[in-house]
């Protein structure tokens, strides 16, 4: 199957291999389905609410098999893979060894829609980021959608808008490295990168390659395109000097030519109007003003007012699972971080906190250096509770740096945490890995957090 030219691309009646079955790859499925390709979708693992929905997929007419792939998921004419998939997975290899052109969902997604695309992607700060962003653009100028890696595949939004089209479309997409993994055609009208710190080394092997993913979101912009960067970050400040597209910094430290600048009071515009006062901010952290730059100057290149962007931020106060304070318990409280995946969000979290934090840390490794914690924690953290898969690699890193104790439950870590805790203290959920050992994404650990909690409360 050709797919060079992404204005000649049919699917008609293609065998069409979507492989994983998350949110991307059930997405994926019917939107091809749509497009009139025969889908199959293969999956290695199983589970009960996957052979759930598997029986709604198969009642739609689409072949699914779960636990494992067999040798049917060759015989097709397209790939479409899950971001949970390696490129240098075995079986990826072997189907580009049989020709058979391997896309990501994001990049299948983009073919059938012409709408401006607004990709975000860094190391931390993508979900608070695209969730700002989001709320500057709602005006009557513009219809925007927030898919991607903040939880609604982007195939779900291109079907849903071909059944329904809706006028002025602006897609707000979180885009993750792995996301990008497979690109071809993508192409956002704004890419916006917040940051690069060490993360996904259990994916990558170098930190080069982990940047490299990231920066194939500009492969295909031209000079009618943008991109925004955070010129305080010593990566992204080197990396956009011989581009096509438009480049527009941002940054804490007010050097450089910006479209808003900060000082000690508040933000402003290039003709030094006031945007918003500082203490008029919804979102506290000094991290959150560097997303609400990056937001803000994406919403003006969309052509949105200052008042509707001063309006965001001064209403905005977060997303679950970052930073999330989930309640107060006999004068402790409770904060929900799942969304932290790795150390450097770990930091930020720490760096957000003046009183005494029991820190639970854990899940599984993504090649972290929890050694790099210790000049946050000091003088802070009163105790550690590490659990999980990556348990006893924290204890080693710590070393005896600070008070720490492994179990294997996120469970045992809360219960742990709330005999210790005292009135004043916080009790932490910031992981600084993934999730994958005991749950089924962050989003599920957050929320397990959460219902652990109520029981608590209830007990």
């Amino acid at each position: 199957m050709d797919i060079s030219n992404k204005n000649s691309i049919n699917i008609q009646d293609a065998k069409t291999t979507v492989i994983g079955f998350g949110r991307s790859g059930e997405g994926a499925s019917r939107l091809a389905q749509h497009f009139g390709a025969s889908v199959f979708i293969s999956d290695g693992k199983t589970d009960t609410k996957m052979k759930s929905r598997a029986q709604q997929l198969e009642a739609e007419g689409i072949d699914v098999e779960l636990g494992g792939h067999s040798d049917q998921i060759y015989d097709a004419e397209l790939w479409i893979i899950s971001p949970g998939i390696a490129q240098d997975s075995p079986i990826v290899i072997e189907a580009k060894s049989k020709h058979i052109p391997v896309v990501s969902e994001i990049e299948f997604a983009s073919w059938f829609t012409q709408a401006p695309i607004i990709g975000v992607t860094g190391s931390n700060g993508k979900t608070t980021t695209v969730n700002i962003l989001y709320e500057m653009c709602k005006t009557d100028r513009l219809s925007p959608a927030l898919a991607g890696n903040v939880g609604t595949a982007f195939s779900d939004t291109v079907l849903n808008d071909v059944i329904n089209p809706p006028s002025n479309r602006v897609y707000v997409l979180e885009i993750s490295s792995f996301q990008m993994e497979q690109i071809i055609h993508f192409k956002p009208f704004i890419s916006v990168f917040l940051n690069i710190t060490p993360d996904h080394l259990d994916r990558y092997p170098t930190l080069d390659e982990y940047i490299q993913a990231k920066l194939n979101m500009i492969n295909n912009q031209d000079e009618n395109d943008h991109i925004i960067y955070n010129e305080d970050d010593p990566i992204l400040c080197k990396k956009f000097n011989v581009v096509l597209p438009d480049r527009h910094a941002f940054s804490l430290a007010g050097t450089g030519e910006t479209m808003f600048t900060m000082n000690a009071t508040k933000i402003y515009d290039e003709a030094h109007a006031t945007l918003i006062q500082l203490d008029q901010l919804a979102l506290p952290g000094r991290h959150n003003l560097a997303n609400a730059l990056a937001a803000a100057t994406a919403a003006r290149l969309m052509g949105v007012p200052n008042s509707r962007i001063t309006q965001a931020m001064s209403s905005f106060t977060g997303v679950p699972h970052r930073l999330e304070r989930v309640m107060e318990l006999n004068g402790v409280t409770y904060y929900n971080d799942s969304k932290a995946t790795n150390v450097d969000a770990v930091k930020v979290a720490l760096d957000s906190f003046e009183n005494d934090i029991h820190l639970i840390l854990g899940g599984k490794d993504k090649g972290g250096e929890f050694s790099q914690l210790l000049p946050h924690a000091q003088n802070k953290v009163k105790e550690i509770v590490a659990y999980g898969q990556a348990a006893e690699m924290i204890s080693t890193a710590l070393g005896d740096a600070v008070k720490l104790e492994c179990v294997s439950s996120l469970r045992d870590a809360i219960e742990i945490c709330h005999l210790r805790a005292v009135s004043g203290d916080i009790v932490l959920l910031s992981p600084g890995c993934a999730s994958f050992d005991q749950f089924n994404n962050f989003e599920e650990r957050g929320d397990t957090f959460k219902s652990i909690l109520t029981e608590m409360v209830a007990s």
